[in-house]
């Protein structure tokens, strides 16, 4: 198969290497166009807020530094706040701002836009991540979601390849933060399914630990081909002579 090129679209897992994609739109579009929240775009700088109806709920994107958060998404009474860095995949942050309607009452959509149910433990068996009591991780090493009740951040995720440059992100979840966002989350992340990417989202060292397939070259179609690279491989049988 054809390596692809930098501007191929391919299919990664997981999904903490694949970078934060350009699914912009999955985080704010359904609130501005489903539920009809406040918005305002500042094209100058790139700048985009988006408001609840009854004003307690705010999300902000602010493209901005490689060490500064990118996402704020916040609530007062009772107060809680999420901030998310730069290379945080954009499929699990819509996973949070989509289910925040619900939590404030509005049901429509409710059925398209499910919430998650099962523990944090639960999902992160389901998916092969393991849990120490006060943390999940993983399979392989480079993603934690840890539980601190006692402290102001009670959930704190971080991801990083080897410490490397443009692979580290983080989501940080403040105060009062309703548990089902940090499931709706981490059901979003940890979740065996790939994500489409091109190629030159794909953080250059997470390259070396992620499953990446070319969307286009396989007669089988690509989630056939990136499915079979996970198998094991198996020795062949020796034959008897």
């Amino acid at each position: 198969m054809k390596q692809p090129d930098e501007q191929d679209r391919v299919l990664v897992s997981p999904r903490h290497l694949a970078g934060r994609g350009d699914r912009i739109a999955d985080v704010l579009g359904p609130l501005i166009h489903l539920f009809e929240w406040t918005h305002n775009h500042r094209p100058d700088s790139g700048r985009v807020t988006v408001d609840s109806p009854d004003g307690s709920t705010f999300v902000d994107f602010t493209p901005s530094g490689f060490d500064e958060p990118w996402w704020t998404i916040s609530h007062h009474e009772p107060y809680w706040k999420i901030t998310a860095g730069r290379q945080t995949p954009l499929e699990a942050l819509a996973a949070v701002t989509q289910a925040l309607p619900q939590l404030l009452g509005d049901t429509r959509h409710s059925e398209q836009i499910p919430l998650e149910t099962r523990s944090v433990a639960e999902i992160a068996a389901i998916n092969g991540w393991t849990a120490d009591g006060t943390s999940v991780t993983s399979t392989d090493g480079h993603c934690t979601l840890r539980h601190r009740p006692e402290r102001e951040q009670p959930w704190l995720m971080e991801s990083s390849v080897y410490d490397g440059f443009d692979t580290h992100w983080l989501v940080s979840f403040e105060g009062d933060v309703p548990d089902a966002l940090v499931r709706q989350f981490l059901a979003h992340l940890a979740s065996t399914d790939p994500v489409e990417r091109t190629l030159s989202e794909v953080p250059y060292l997470s390259r070396y630990s992620a499953r990446i397939t070319p969307m286009q070259g396989s007669a089988l179609g690509p989630h056939i081909v990136h499915a079979l690279a996970a198998l094991p491989s198996q020795p062949s049988p020796q034959r008897s002579r």
